[in-house]
């Protein structure tokens, strides 16, 4: 993954970093300073991470996946970029973590796709940052998010989509006749309370098989909840509205638009694995034997960078050319 991006965005680090003034920065190679921006008018909280060996580093921009935020490993994944030079710029959504907004955990596509629009501008405003070189990176529900950005602005130089959602239609099938009454009277309840200005009707993100949740397979409660850091005041429900609107999302209708190289990884014994996505211009796919979650761990991140490195140096320094992949499930991811 890394040495893709760095072939990709033809990188020189220093052998000598600049002096920041903060030791503890220099030992790491990288510092991260708060870096807010606002999207229709509500403030969304971002970490700059900025590499000390380059000036004017690429940048990756990142969010998590449903319903989740920052805090839940991505700074793992940040650090590692930054400290091979890329600088990574990572936000939540409004209504998510360290941004603002109300009702808290609202789960909606167009209103996340807006908030990967406006991180954009903001991070294109940074002084210190390479705009011409700027990569999207996404995970889950963020690997659609980062699919439909990348589709409609041809300046995006690489997409990394880790487990992409990519089409509500299969997830819509599985789903029992049960469920899908369910979750539709809880729909219709939260948006009843909206028009009446109440409270959002919430229901669980994730939950045991068979219990009532958005994401319910066997490995979704544990796996998820294993990335919450102790402390955190994130709570497991999101307003149901989002039954509605999730129903009409399916990045894959616009990944034939994505002109640039993307990197897709695909967990193959998940029970949360994607689907085929096969719409891609310029396409390296890498499959792992490990679960969806498991991905999002730091330990897995170390090996999984340098089997992506294995799998891909042979192509990367030629002409990028259209390749089909697969996977063992076609389950689509929350």
């Amino acid at each position: 993954m890394i040495a893709w991006l760095v072939s990709l965005m033809s990188i020189q680090v220093s052998q000598e970093p600049r002096n920041m003034g903060n030791v503890n920065a220099q030992r790491k190679g990288f510092t991260r300073t708060d870096s807010d921006f606002f999207s229709r008018g509500t403030r969304c909280g971002g970490w700059l991470y900025r590499p000390l060996s380059v000036e004017r580093p690429p940048v990756v921009i990142m969010a998590h996946g449903f319903a989740a935020e920052k805090t839940f490993g991505l700074p793992a994944y940040a650090e590692r970029f930054a400290e091979e030079g890329i600088a990574v710029y990572v936000f939540d959504y409004r209504c998510f973590g360290g941004s603002d907004g109300q009702p808290r955990n609202l789960v909606s596509p167009s209103r996340h796709i807006q908030d990967w629009r406006a991180a954009l501008d903001h991070v294109r405003d940074l002084p210190e940052i390479d705009q011409g070189r700027m990569a999207l990176w996404g995970t889950s529900f963020s690997g659609g998010h980062v699919i439909v950005t990348a589709a409609h602005d041809p300046n995006i130089r690489a997409v990394i989509a880790q487990q992409p959602y990519v089409d509500s239609l299969p997830a819509f099938r599985r789903a029992g006749l049960k469920d899908i009454l369910r979750g539709s009277m809880a729909a219709y309840r939260d948006m009843f309370r909206v028009l009446t200005l109440r409270g959002a009707h919430c229901i669980p993100v994730v939950g045991d098989p068979g219990a009532f949740a958005l994401l319910n397979t066997s490995d979704a409660r544990s796996g998820y909840l294993s990335m919450v850091p102790p402390g955190s005041s994130w709570k497991n429900e999101c307003p149901a509205r989002i039954v509605f609107t999730i129903a009409f999302y399916r990045p894959t209708t616009v990944a034939r638009k994505v002109r640039c190289p993307a990197l897709v990884v695909i967990a193959e014994k998940g029970s949360l694995a994607s689907m085929l996505i096969q719409e891609f211009t310029y396409v390296q796919d890498s499959s792992y034997p490990d679960n969806y979650f498991l991905t999002l761990r730091l330990t897995f991140f170390s090996t999984a960078s340098k089997r992506v490195s294995e799998k891909s140096s042979s192509d990367l320094h030629s002409p990028f050319a259209c390749r089909e992949f697969s996977s063992s499930s076609s389950d689509a991811v929350g």
